[in-house]
């Protein structure tokens, strides 16, 4: 076994001196995150883009198998990826931590298998779970042949999550970027190639895009397993080493610690997908109207995502080091950097939301002349809980970075389907408010979020939170 010196790792585990240099360090470890978060959606972007030049039932198919997929996917990844403040505490607690780093790295990634299997038998029977739910019957035996492809992406897209949340945890961000550029020249050359059947290859439509999916997937997996081999800082710890030997006590952590963040992932997630549900039962417009504006609020969400992933490790070092002051500067660092990043969107999306909805649709056209007004109408909303989104996701990776995840699950769940939901229902239909009500009660939902989070984060020595 390869032991590094410490000095090697001296520029992850540092405690800052001062708040400015917690906030400098933060940002070298959030901004290669959010940029490979912002690229990811580029890389959906082009799916799509390809997908939507077939037929309608094709891309109604493509839609729906997305969905079914990405629900799979991100709850996995909030499962596996809770090695990350693990890792983190273990290097706050011992910068050379080497096997112990390993054996979270090892168990992450039995974990990700063995969570997906009953994932990978929904997804087999995709067709079957869209009939169930009413959907037109070409439009499920078409998203079930889609699905059939893209189920076999599911595993190395969680373990391609895993190494790059690793890799990130120990101070190598930048690889998450260029995976995901590189990805995004793959995703392009395979749509382009398996769709419409280019370069000599068929013209394989629908299936064609979920096989592009499939190769973009194993190409981004691949990378990052050479990056974890073969990268100076990464390779002395021997990541893929005894790959085969069961650490149970350490993946019983992962699943408690993780468990809860998938399960909050999925509230959240699903209470934005049942908002769509609800724009269903008013009208197509609201529906397009509400596809438009949540997009372009996803895209601004990526940035307090990265900044959320780096706190929740940033955090997660000075708890392993059981050092206060740097949990504090470490969590005030985030939640600075990420409400200071939300006012200057929210000020944009408020100011020029046409601007914003002309990137998707044509001003001008007769055809989006409702969906337009509807769409800046809600971006109004949007802009308004930027601050919110902002402030929840990266309140919640600080509270992952102390290890704390089973209460804010319960928070995700008050607040987003009691709070949030209830509020769209009575606000858009009792009240009469429609596609607005809805997306205030978006905001209701984020806002009752936020405000627990930040509770629970301010009490967070009251409440025992603190490392003893």
């Amino acid at each position: 076994m390869v032991t590094p010196s410490p000095a090697s790792f001296a520029p992850i585990v540092r405690a800052p001196a001062t708040l400015a240099d917690e906030v400098h360090a933060l940002i070298r470890l959030a901004a290669p995150l959010a940029g490979a978060n912002l690229l990811q959606m580029a890389v959906y972007a082009v799916d799509v883009i390809f997908v939507a030049r077939l037929a309608p039932v094709e891309f109604a198919a493509s839609t729906l198998g997305v969905f079914l997929y990405g629900i799979a996917l991100w709850a996995l990844l909030g499962l596996a990826t809770a090695c990350a403040p693990i890792i983190a505490a273990e290097l706050g607690q011992r910068a050379h931590a080497v096997r112990e780093v390993r054996r979270s790295f090892r168990m992450a990634l039995w974990l990700s298998l063995f969570a997906s299997i009953p994932c990978l038998i929904v997804l087999a029977h995709g067709e079957t779970v869209f009939r169930l739910a009413g959907q037109d019957a070409v439009v499920a035996q078409r998203a079930g042949a889609f699905l059939d492809i893209l189920l076999f992406a599911l595993v190395p897209s969680v373990a391609a999550g895993v190494m790059r949340t690793v890799a990130a945890a120990l101070g190598r961000p930048n690889w998450a970027l260029a995976v995901t550029v590189m990805a995004l020249m793959v995703g392009i050359a395979a749509n382009w190639a398996l769709v419409f059947g280019n370069a000599g290859f068929p013209a394989l439509g629908l299936e064609g895009s979920a096989l592009a999916s499939l190769v973009t997937t194993l190409a981004m997996t691949t990378a990052f397993a050479a990056i974890l081999v073969f990268d100076p800082r990464l390779r002395r710890y021997r990541l893929f080493g005894r790959w085969w030997r069961p650490e149970w006590p350490r993946l019983i952590e992962i699943l408690q610690l993780g468990l809860p963040i998938a399960l909050a992932f999925t509230l959240e997630g699903s209470l934005f997908g049942g908002a769509a549900v609800l724009m269903g039962l008013i009208s197509v417009t609201a529906v397009a109207a509400h596809a438009v504006a949540l997009n372009i609020a996803a895209i601004t969400f990526q940035i307090p995502l990265g900044i959320a992933q780096a706190a929740t490790i940033r955090v997660g070092m000075a708890y392993g080091a059981r050092d206060p002051v740097w949990i504090d500067r470490a969590g005030r660092a985030a939640i600075v950097a990420a409400i200071s990043f939300m006012a200057m969107t929210a000020c944009a999306i408020w100011f020029f939301p046409r601007l914003w909805v002309s990137a998707y649709l044509d001003l001008d056209a007769p055809a989006n002349a409702q969906t337009v007004p509807l769409a800046v109408s809600y971006l109004a909303i949007a802009a308004m809980f930027q601050l919110l989104d902002g402030a929840q996701v990266v309140l919640a990776g600080t509270l992952r970075g102390l290890q704390d995840t089973r209460a804010p699950m319960f928070i995700a769940g008050f607040g987003y389907w009691v709070v949030g939901f209830g509020t769209a229902i009575g606000l858009g239909f009792w009240l009469g408010m429609a596609g607005v009500g809805i997306w205030l009660g978006l905001a209701a939902g984020l806002l009752a979020v936020s405000i627990l989070l930040l509770w629970r984060w301010m009490q967070r020595a009251r409440l025992g939170l603190l490392p003893t």
